[in-house]
C-alpha cells in the first residue's frame, strides 16, 4: 500500500511539473514567434516618390527639396517644429527647479561641452539648414531637413562645419525620389557618431550597428530579426518614442523592453521576480563596446600642445585618438563591463551658469534618481563617462568655451589654442559671467545602456551578482542580497537553527531506538 501511494505521489509531482513547463512555454514561445514574424517582414514603401514630377526638377539648394516635400505633406512642418530634434530643447520638470526648458541649448556635457557659439559645427547633427553662430530661424519651415531622416539611398550626408547644410556634391534629386521610412543608417549617422567620432558617447551605439550580427545585437542582427530603430522608437506625428537620458528629466515617453516582452518573459518564476527591481538590460547587456572601443575619459587640460607650431594627434593600436591638440587626452576601452545604478526614470541636470557648491568632488552632469526603497526604481547598466573640463574657479561655474570658428583671431580654441580667449568668447556668446581665470574640474556623465543586447545564452548568471566578492552589484549597498551580504544576526540564528534541527534529529532517532528496544523486550517477554 505504501509503495502504491509513493508511486502515485511521484506521478502527480511529474504531472504538476510538466504542466507548469508546458503552460509556460505555451505562453512564451508563441509570443516570441509572433514578434520574430512581425519584425522580420520586409517593409515596402506605400508610395513611389520617383513618380512625382515635382521631385524631378533640378534642385539648386536643399531648401527647395523641403518646399517640394511640404507641397504634399502639408502641416508636417508644424509637427516637426514641435519636436526636440528640431528645437534642441523641451519643457521638463526638474526636481528643485520646477518647469524649465532643457536641451542642447543650455545643458552642458563632458564631451564637446555645449553648442553655444559652436553652432556651425554642432549643426551637422541638427535636422535643419542654415544654423550659424549668429542664430537660426526655428520658425522657417524651409530650413527643415527632410532628407536627413528619410533618405533611403544611404548616401545623404551633412557637410562639416556648414551649419547643417548637406554635402554640396550630393545628387539631391536622386535622394528626394528615394525617400521612405527611416533606416538604421538615418538614425545612426548622428547617434552613432555623437561626441565627435564613432562610439564616442554611448558605448552601445556605433558604426557596427549599421549592419550588426546577432552576436552584436539580437534585435538588430541582419542574420536574425533585423529590426530597425523605428521598430522600437515608434513615431507618431514626428514625435519619436524614447528620450535621451542625458537630456531628459521626466519619466514619460520612454521605450521599455516590456512593451514587447512583457514583465514575465522567463520560464522560471524566480527570474520573473527579479524584473520587479532589475531592468532587463542589466542581465542581457553583460558588456558593451563589443566591436569598437568607446571613450571612457577625456582630459581637456592637456589640450593645446603643438609640434612645430602645428596641432598633432596620437593613436593607440586600435586607431583611436589618445591625444588631439584641439581636444586633449583620452582613454578608450572595449568589451566594457557596465557600472550599475538605481534609476526611476527621472534625473537632474547641470545647466549653463549653475554654481558648483562642492568643488572637491566630481560634478555629476546628469544625476540619475532612484534607490532600493523607491517603488519605481530598477537597477540599470550604465556607461559613466568621466572628464576633466574647463571651470571658472572664481564664479564656480563650468566654462562654455568657444571651440569652432572659420578663422583665427576670434578666440576659438580649435584655431587659437588659448583657453582664456576661448572661455571669454564662449561665455560671452552664452551670456554668462567670466572671471578671466580658467581651471579644470572632474565631471561625470551617465549613459544608460539599451543596445547591444546579447543572446540569452550570454546573459548574466546568478553568481555574477550573488557572490561575496567582486560581484557586479558590489557598489549597490542599500539593500540585502543573498550570497553577497552577510548579517551576523541572520548567520547566528541560522547556525542555531541548524544545531536545533540536528539536535531534534538526534533526539528523534534516540527515542525511536529507545522505544523500539523496549517494545522488542516486551515482545520477547510475551
Amino acid at each position: 500500500m505504501k509503495k502504491i501511494i509513493g508511486t502515485l505521489g511521484v506521478i502527480i509531482l511529474i504531472i504538476v511539473v510538466a504542466y507548469g513547463n508546458l503552460t509556460t512555454r505555451y505562453y512564451e514561445e508563441p509570443l516570441l514567434d509572433k514578434l520574430k514574424e512581425k519584425y522580420s517582414e520586409k517593409y515596402v514603401p506605400p508610395v513611389d516618390h520617383s513618380k512625382y514630377k515635382i521631385l524631378k526638377k533640378k534642385f539648386k539648394k536643399p531648401q527647395e527639396v523641403t518646399e517640394a516635400c511640404l507641397s504634399c505633406h502639408n502641416k508636417t512642418d508644424k509637427e516637426i517644429m514641435k519636436s526636440n530634434h528640431w528645437n534642441w530643447e523641451r519643457e521638463e520638470y526638474i526636481e528643485g527647479r520646477g518647469i524649465v526648458s532643457i536641451g542642447k541649448k543650455n545643458a552642458m556635457n563632458n564631451f564637446c561641452i555645449g553648442t553655444q557659439g559652436n553652432e556651425k559645427s554642432c549643426a551637422k547633427c541638427h535636422i535643419g539648414y542654415g544654423m550659424t553662430d549668429k542664430g537660426f530661424s526655428f520658425t522657417d519651415p524651409k530650413n527643415i531637413d527632410c532628407l536627413i531622416c528619410h533618405d533611403n539611398t544611404e548616401t545623404y550626408a551633412k557637410a562639416p562645419n556648414q551649419g547643417g547644410k548637406p554635402d554640396p556634391h550630393l545628387d539631391l534629386n536622386k535622394i528626394a525620389m528615394n525617400v521612405g521610412r527611416p533606416k538604421r543608417t538615418n538614425c545612426g549617422v548622428c547617434h552613432f557618431y555623437g561626441g565627435g567620432g564613432n562610439n564616442v558617447k554611448h558605448g552601445d551605439l556605433e558604426s557596427a550597428m549599421f549592419y550588426p550580427t546577432k552576436d552584436i545585437d539580437v534585435h538588430m542582427g541582419t542574420d536574425g530579426t533585423d529590426m530597425q530603430c523605428v521598430d522600437c522608437h515608434v513615431t507618431k506625428h514626428h514625435n519619436i518614442a524614447g528620450k535621451m537620458y542625458s537630456l531628459s528629466s521626466m519619466n514619460h515617453n520612454r521605450v521599455y523592453c516590456e512593451d514587447c516582452h512583457t514583465s514575465t518573459p522567463h520560464e522560471k518564476s524566480i527570474l520573473n521576480e527579479h524584473t520587479l527591481k532589475v531592468a532587463c538590460q542589466t542581465c542581457h547587456i553583460p558588456v558593451y563596446a563589443k566591436v569598437h572601443a568607446t571613450k571612457m575619459y577625456w582630459d581637456w587640460s592637456t589640450a593645446g600642445r603643438l609640434k612645430n607650431g602645428k596641432p598633432f594627434f596620437e593613436e593607440d593600436s586600435m586607431g583611436n585618438h589618445t591625444y588631439l591638440s584641439i581636444k586633449g587626452s583620452f582613454i578608450w576601452k572595449k568589451n566594457v563591463i557596465p557600472e550599475y545604478k538605481w534609476f526611476n526614470g527621472t534625473a537632474s541636470h547641470y545647466l549653463e551658469g549653475d554654481v558648483i557648491e562642492d568643488t572637491t568632488k566630481p560634478v555629476v552632469l546628469n544625476e540619475l534618481h532612484g534607490e532600493y526603497r523607491d517603488p519605481d526604481a530598477k537597477i540599470i547598466p550604465v556607461k559613466v563617462h568621466r572628464a576633466y573640463q574647463p571651470f571658472d574657479p572664481v564664479n564656480k561655474i563650468l566654462i562654455q568655451p568657444k571651440l569652432y570658428s572659420d578663422k583665427k583671431g576670434e578666440g576659438a580654441f580649435w584655431k587659437d589654442f588659448n583657453w582664456e580667449a576661448a572661455a571669454a568668447a564662449g561665455m560671452k556668446d552664452a551670456g554668462l559671467p567670466f572671471s578671466g581665470k580658467v581651471s579644470f574640474i572632474h565631471t561625470e556623465m551617465n549613459w544608460p545602456l539599451n543596445h547591444m543586447v546579447s543572446k540569452k545564452e550570454e546573459s548574466l548568471k546568478c553568481n555574477d551578482c550573488h557572490t561575496r566578492y567582486n560581484g557586479r552589484l558590489a557598489k549597490l549597498t542599500d539593500f540585502y542580497m543573498p550570497g553577497r551580504d552577510r548579517s551576523e544576526l541572520v548567520d547566528t540564528l541560522g547556525e542555531i537553527l541548524i544545531y536545533l534541527i540536528l539536535f531534534a534529529v538526534f533526539v528523534h532517532g534516540f527515542l525511536r531506538i529507545l522505544f523500539a528496544t523496549k517494545f522488542n523486550k516486551k515482545r520477547s517477554a510475551a
